[in-house]
């Protein structure tokens, strides 16, 4: 769980240096997606049953995985906006 803070704490540091208008847009689904990740395997870490916090450590995976989209599609935009 510790190793996936970062994710938490440098979305909003990367975040930080959005455009304000895009506050309630990628700048929070990011921010939502990076604390999802460590809080969902804290939330699974505390189930005793292997069967259910496997489940949580898959719902983190697929919060990594929208981190990841979301990036990915922030960064698109800042190169359309600086050819632009």
């Amino acid at each position: 769980m510790a190793e996936s803070f970062p994710n938490a704490t440098n979305s909003f540091k990367i975040t930080e240096t959005f455009p304000s208008n895009e506050r309630f847009g990628l700048t929070s689904q990011i921010n939502m997606a990076g604390v999802s990740i460590p809080s969902s395997i804290a939330e699974g870490s505390s189930i005793s049953s292997q069967k259910e916090y496997n489940h949580y450590v898959e719902v983190s995976l697929g919060s990594c995985f929208e981190l990841e989209t979301q990036l990915l599609i922030a960064k698109e935009l800042i190169i359309l906006i600086k050819l632009y």
